[in-house]
């Protein structure tokens, strides 16, 4: 995608700026950018770029906040948290909210790394696989720690061999499928979210080659709508994701739970 377009002026900058240190550091290490003069990639500039957007932004919502007299974009802040929130609670259960954190930070920065590219002198650092095969790297390793987390190393291992309610026997043809299953995630939401930002933006490049300004409007528009409507699937795939990586200690709670309930009912009618 870099090729076909000319080097952002936020890029020139950067490799301007920061270039000769980051080969002297790479340099550390033996190491030498693929092109010493601009070491720097767009989609890593873009990234960065948002990155400091954002904590700006919290820092600034941060000084404004008010119980007693909320602004209207804490409001809305507060409601999409909510919103956030409560699918949470209905996809990974009664402890989801525990990881609203990164499952928000990783949609608000797709989100805007989807976006971001719509704005003329800008590009969507999601139309790169570096990204989108980072931000995959992250959810999976942080669901599979987040399972055993909640489950215990052995218990979330064995959930691979032997699923919740199935026979032991299975076991030698369940762990592989379980393997592969798991290990194409990362391969789905990279590949997904990588294609379509690229497409989008490899579509709109040549629309604004051949007319200019007035007809890569509409595909600009469709970009808004197809760009949020990824992120809002990357951030259900996570949900679903850590569900099935802690579903077996809910489960656990919930037997646990109706276990004493006709204790707790004895009790009661006792006293």
């Amino acid at each position: 995608m870099e090729k076909l377009e000319h080097e952002l002026w936020i890029v020139q900058a950067a490799n301007a700026v920061f270039g000769r240190m980051v080969n002297a550091f790479l340099g550390l290490f033996g190491l030498q950018a693929a092109d010493p003069a601009h070491p720097i990639p767009n989609y890593l500039v873009m990234v960065f770029l948002i990155a400091a957007l954002l904590v700006a932004l919290a820092f600034l919502l941060r000084s404004r906040l008010s119980v007693e007299n909320p602004g209207r974009l804490q409001i809305v802040f507060e409601d999409a948290v909510n919103a956030l929130g409560g699918m949470l609670d209905d996809i990974v259960g009664p402890k989801g909210r525990r990881y609203l954190p990164l499952v928000a930070t990783v949609g608000v920065f797709i989100l805007c790394g989807n976006l971001i590219g719509l704005v003329p002198g800008f590009m969507a650092p999601t139309s790169s696989i570096n990204v989108t095969l980072g931000c995959a790297l992250t959810v999976w390793i942080y669901y599979h720690i987040q399972g055993v987390r909640e489950q215990g190393l052995l218990a979330y291992l064995k959930h691979f061999a032997v699923p919740p309610g199935a026979p032991a026997f299975i076991a030698p043809i369940m762990l592989p499928i379980e393997i592969i299953s798991h290990l194409s995630r990362v391969l789905s939401l990279s590949l997904r979210l990588f294609g379509n930002i690229f497409g989008e933006e490899l579509v709109i490049v040549i629309l604004f080659s051949i007319v200019p300004f007035v007809v890569p409007l509409p595909m600009m528009f469709l970009g808004i709508i197809t760009g949020s409507l990824q992120a809002f699937i990357f951030v259900m795939l996570t949900m679903i994701y850590l569900s099935g990586a802690v579903a077996a200690e809910h489960g656990h709670e919930d037997a646990h739970a109706h276990a004493h309930r006709p204790a707790r009912h004895a009790e009661g009618v006792a006293a």
